[in-house]
């Protein structure tokens, strides 16, 4: 006969294993998707959004600057990826806790295009960038996006400058 406390125990352990398992689940599927969605600012496969953003997916940029929706979110990876084709998305720190994940990352491009009134350069740009992202079903609803746009013009600045004193 199984006595009657180790068998309570037993059944406790199970559930809180379990429980933690799903927690842990949920914050990998989380952490997953965002790892998708900078894989389409690296690759430009927009037909990947649908899978990623919720339909009324808000982005709210460091600036004023803010889209929503899935199309929106297209088009404002376009138009960069236009400005930068070679942008890459590499991550530093990601970190997840219940529906929020947070990224740092560095992100690398060649200025080909012209860019707050300057012309192409081929200056190679790198800047740090923080986003935290909100999930909900499995899906990024939201993402407040922290990057370093003054230093992107102040790299291209600087590199025309050196290549006018060759």
């Amino acid at each position: 006969m199984i006595n009657p406390f180790l068998k309570l125990l037993a059944t406790v352990l199970l559930c809180c294993s379990c429980q933690s398992t799903d927690k842990h689940s949920v914050l990998e599927q989380n952490k997953a998707i965002v790892l998708e969605y900078h894989k389409v600012w690296n690759e430009g496969n927009y037909e990947k959004l649908n899978d990623i953003l919720t339909d009324d997916f808000v982005c709210h940029y460091l600036t004023s600057i803010e889209w929503t929706g899935i199309e929106a979110a297209e088009k404002a990876i376009t138009d960069w990826r236009t400005l930068f084709p070679d942008w890459q998305e590499e991550i530093v720190d990601i970190i997840q806790e219940n529906d929020k994940v947070v990224t740092r990352y560095k992100a690398t491009a060649t200025h080909t295009r012209p860019y707050e009134g300057i012309d192409a350069t081929g200056a190679k740009i790198e800047i740090y960038e923080v986003s935290i992202y909100r999930i909900k079903d499995g899906k990024i609803a939201e993402q407040w996006c922290f990057p370093d746009d003054p230093s992107i013009k102040t790299q291209i600045l600087d590199f025309k400058e050196e290549q006018n004193n060759l």
